[in-house]
């Protein structure tokens, strides 16, 4: 059955939620999700989103839903809502937190589908806060901080917020990955933070477009030798960035096209 383009749907272990279900969610602090944007009822880089479940689940509950379950889930979604759509994938014990009950147990899945999304036109402009994320390689739920700080910047006049840690170098942005040019190589933030799944998309695609990359320590001062940033999640491979605290960056055209184009060398494959 499809529904109507505009339905969007929720799916608890492949069946409708129900409210009962569904509100102990609204404050569910431990779990984990990826988030990915679905066309034409495909998906790119579905791999990097499997892997990032699997490895996160392990590290919560000690065991993981297996791949082949979870496309199953997917293509449910798919196919009874909208080709075009954002899709999300949030793994939580059905235990609830705070007891040890929520570990070593067989994680629930719940699916929720919305409309697609590219994301903000930009450019962005970004304020600078010293901020470590819990867990940073891990996509987890519940982080009042990336909220709280990214009304800050709006306050101070920004667009959102960037990310520096306690040895002064830049790492993520509030739900984004921060990526630097120097006119001839695409360098990437050297420190604890999530690997967006647009990022090993992009990082793949450059390799194989035989790009060169980097990865350094980047600081508020190395910021002066470089010629241009983005940001970049699963909503878009690349926004540009025109200033970060008070460095200022030209918008780098050929920089932000570079990660567009190397996003749509990436497949699309049906789940």
């Amino acid at each position: 059955m499809t529904t109507h383009p505009h339905t969007y749907l929720s799916y608890i272990n492949g069946h409708p939620g129900t409210a009962a279900q569904l509100n102990p969610l609204a404050f569910a602090g431990f779990a984990h999700f990826t988030a990915m944007q679905v066309r034409d009822a495909k998906i790119k880089g579905l791999d990097l989103h499997l892997d990032r479940l699997r490895n996160a689940s392990l590290a919560f509950f000690g065991r993981a839903p297996s791949d082949e379950l979870l496309r199953s889930y997917i293509r449910m979604a798919i196919e009874e809502g909208a080709r075009d759509q954002s899709l999300t994938l949030t793994v939580f014990s059905p235990h609830g937190e705070f007891i040890a009950d929520s570990m070593n147990v067989e994680p629930a899945v719940f699916v929720r589908t919305a409309a697609p999304s590219v994301g903000p036109k930009g450019p962005l402009r970004l304020s600078a806060i010293e901020h470590q994320r819990p867990l940073a390689a891990i996509k987890h739920v519940g982080e009042v901080g990336k909220t709280y700080y990214l009304h800050q910047a709006i306050r101070q006049g920004f667009d959102d917020a960037a990310f520096v840690n306690e040895r002064g170098y830049l790492s993520e942005a509030t739900i984004w990955n921060l990526v630097f040019w120097d006119g001839e190589a695409v360098i990437w933030p050297k420190a604890d933070m999530l690997k967006g799944t647009m990022m090993g998309i992009v990082q793949r695609q450059l390799e194989r477009l035989e790009v060169p990359q980097r990865h350094e320590f980047i600081s508020l001062d190395r910021l002066k030798a470089l010629s241009g940033a983005a940001v970049m999640n699963s909503w878009t491979p690349g926004i540009p960035v025109t200033a970060i605290a008070s460095h200022t960056f030209e918008e780098a055209r050929p920089f932000i096209e570079l990660l567009h184009k190397a996003h749509e060398a990436e497949p699309a494959e049906l789940p």
